[in-house]
């Protein structure tokens, strides 16, 4: 026999739903010609899909397929590249019900199937419930069947990827090229940064990745990639809670900085473009190099801050549990042999043991920095150098009118000497009445000393302040 005559008697006389709704013309992945993606911070992206495409004029239903799972439909804009007068988009609809086998057996709910035995023999049956299943067989209920459940027909309204659904008024016949743009969430980017110190802290040689996750249910194929660095403002959407991923990157650094993206102003933000293209699978983490730079100056701080509350009270104690911090701060320069903005993101930190063997020692997150700006890192606090607090002297001399005398002791544990910074903020309006170093007035109200401390050697800054509330 035929076998279009095998499938007609298999079906039976009995009328079982047998004619889907005619499918409206498919415009899949396979016509893409091009594919743009722009990531913003922020779990945003932006899409331009180009397809080739050839509709009949007039009105027609058209299904874009293959667009991303998290797509924001309210976003979505449609352009002949062809014929931009003679395209126009009457009404969309998000397909975004997606085929598997619980939900065609939900849409199968109260209708009749078949069930098929080994013998090939079937069974008519009303499905009742998919909880089981539960079926209704000559008028006797049956908790599951040995059978093999067969469907006549795909549900409407079921996908098996996610589909835009257009009605479209077409004036050309011949093919066109048109563009779909839309935003996506579920994709995100971030920049993670990778510096390696030489024994003496001085200079470091630093990398520079682009992490991207793709989670938006969609892959792009050989994209032209943009990243937007910044922090573009959007209105809150309170039904939506998205999440960002972080992992960490590292690379050898080469000869000098080198950009695999090429960076522009845009707007307030930065734009970072590709060299090249690349494919972003869906489920997929990919690192690009963002730069590599050698031999960078660093600026290593020990740094240890006071606190406002300590000119309000007495304290007649010694203050031991601050902790000297640990920071490197790098000049964002040409000179510098950086010079170029830098994404915001997490710089991890290495330098080699006396055996040559790489070991962690801090990371901190940085802002999104300029060319010629300051990044400055704390890698943690210091063992070897100790900062110790004392207050030996508090007195009220007048109407909200107090002087405060502090001692502060820093002793260094290290073989070789060490240059404390000391930041004291100080409320109110103050004078220096004396003090043992040279004190800085670096803000309106923030004292600072610069104190070197010879190795295995104690120095004690003391000093003496009138504050007035």
């Amino acid at each position: 026999m035929k076998p279009r005559l095998i499938a007609l008697l298999m079906l039976g006389a009995l009328a079982l739903p047998t004619a889907a709704p005619a499918t409206p013309p498919a415009i899949t992945l396979e016509m893409q010609k091009d594919v743009m993606v722009t990531i913003y911070n922020g779990n945003l992206g932006l899409v331009k899909d180009v397809r080739e495409i050839r509709l009949p004029a007039g009105t027609t239903d058209v299904q874009f397929m293959d667009v991303a799972a998290l797509i924001d439909p309210t976003t979505v804009h449609l352009k002949s590249m062809t014929d931009p007068a003679g395209l126009k988009i009457l009404e969309q609809n998000y397909e975004y019900d997606l085929l598997s086998s619980a939900k065609l057996m939900e849409k199968y709910v109260g209708k009749r199937v078949r069930l098929y035995q080994p013998d090939g023999s079937y069974h008519e049956a009303t499905l009742l419930s998919t909880n089981g299943p539960v079926f209704e067989i000559n008028g006797q209920i049956h908790l599951g069947n040995n059978g093999r459940l067969i469907l006549p027909a795909l549900p409407e309204n079921l996908v098996s990827r996610p589909t835009l659904a257009w009605l479209l008024r077409n004036q050309a016949t011949a093919p066109q090229r048109v563009e779909a743009s839309y935003m996506t969430s579920g994709i995100t980017w971030r920049a993670d940064y990778v510096l390696v110190l030489n024994p003496a802290d001085t200079r470091g040689d630093l990398t520079g990745w682009v992490t991207i996750d793709n989670k938006s249910g969609a892959i792009y194929r050989n994209a032209l990639l943009k990243l937007v660095a910044g922090d573009v403002n959007r209105a809150v959407d309170r039904f939506r809670d998205v999440k960002a991923l972080e992992m960490a990157a590292r690379a050898p650094a080469t000869a000098e900085a080198r950009r695999d993206f090429q960076s522009e102003g845009f707007f307030e933000y930065h734009l970072y473009t590709l060299d090249g293209r690349t494919t972003i699978k869906d489920n997929q983490t990919k690192q690009l190099s963002l730069l590599a730079a050698t031999d960078i100056g660093i600026d290593k701080q020990l740094i240890y801050y006071g606190a406002q509350d300590y000119y309000r009270t007495s304290y007649g104690t010694p203050i031991s549990n601050q902790k000297v911090g640990v920071y490197l701060e790098i000049k964002n320069s040409q000179a510098n042999r950086l010079g170029v903005p830098l994404p915001k993101g997490r710089v991890r930190v290495y330098k080699a043991d006396t055996g040559g063997s790489q070991q962690f020692v801090g990371e901190d997150w940085i802002d999104h920095t300029p060319k010629d700006e300051r990044v400055k890192i704390k890698m943690g606090e210091a063992f070897d150098v100790v900062g110790e607090r004392t207050q030996r002297n508090f007195q009220k001399i007048g109407p909200r009118t107090w002087e405060v005398e502090w001692e502060i002791s820093l002793r260094n544990h290290k073989k070789d000497a060490q240059t404390v910074t000391v930041i004291e903020p100080v409320p109110g309006d103050w004078q220096v009445l004396q003090s043992s170093h040279a004190p800085e007035k670096i803000e309106a109200h923030t004292l600072r000393f610069r104190v070197d401390v010879p190795k295995e050697d104690t120095v004690k800054l003391v000093y003496r302040v009138r504050v007035r509330y």
